[in-house]
């Protein structure tokens, strides 16, 4: 039954749904991102609370989508302090009109880079914290290298950042390309590797909660008084 399961979801990416702005069109904006909308956008925050987040942290969103986490975190944070990355303009779009009240969007001013390649230098300021959830889930492992590399240098010294993951216990073979709809897999010991190669202090958390299970992972960048 497992193995059926996983090559269900790694079906070939023609028979999955459209990508871009189709996509969002076809599916929704809340659809485009998983769905569940009210209750992984509170997963999410709760777990963000519970590990330390503050309205005066700065929160990186990483692939904040349609703001599933920032219709909670941004009336939460002080204002310029939540900083989310998407590579779907549209996506961001939809997220500020029909998600996000006018009012708390012109009070706490959130902050949004569009780009495909992690460029978290446009910011121009390090985060506290930073969370992917379900991106890597939709990533070949170049592209998961890549998203660490650049983060260390915008993560402060103190920063945390989380990460979810579908988990399996051997590798798989993934696909070669990104697909925001593709199903990618890895073992808790890929997972590790990729923080501990940019940098990073890897610690597995594993079930937090998620409804489809998930598993998370912590990483802070490495420092004397944080050793691997």
């Amino acid at each position: 039954m497992r193995v059926r399961k996983l090559l269900r979801k790694a079906a070939p990416f023609a028979l999955l749904p459209a990508e871009g702005d189709r996509g969002i069109a076809e599916r929704g904006h809340r659809n485009y991102v998983g769905g569940r909308w009210d209750e992984i956008g509170q997963l999410q925050f709760d777990f963000l609370v519970s590990k330390g987040l503050t309205p005066d942290s700065y929160l990186l969103d990483i692939a904040c989508g349609s703001l599933r986490l920032g219709v909670k975190a941004i009336p939460y944070l002080a204002a310029f302090h939540y900083l989310g990355i998407e590579k779907e303009s549209g996506l961001v779009r939809v997220g500020l009109d029909e998600e996000l009240n006018a009012q708390v969007r012109e009070e706490k001013d959130p902050q949004f880079v569009i780009s495909d390649s992690f460029e978290f230098d446009k910011f121009g300021q390090k985060a506290d914290f930073a969370i992917a959830q379900s991106l890597f889930t939709h990533l070949p492992a170049p592209l998961v290298d890549l998203c660490f590399e650049r983060l260390l240098p915008w993560l402060g010294a103190n920063g945390v950042f989380y990460a979810t993951f579908h988990e399996t216990q051997r590798e798989i073979r993934n696909p070669r390309k990104p697909h925001a709809h593709g199903y990618f897999a890895y073992t808790e010991t890929q997972m590790l590797g990729f923080g501990e190669r940019s940098g990073f202090t890897s610690n597995y958390i594993g079930d937090w909660g998620h409804p489809v299970g998930q598993m998370m992972v912590e990483y802070r960048p490495y420092t004397t008084e944080n050793p691997r």
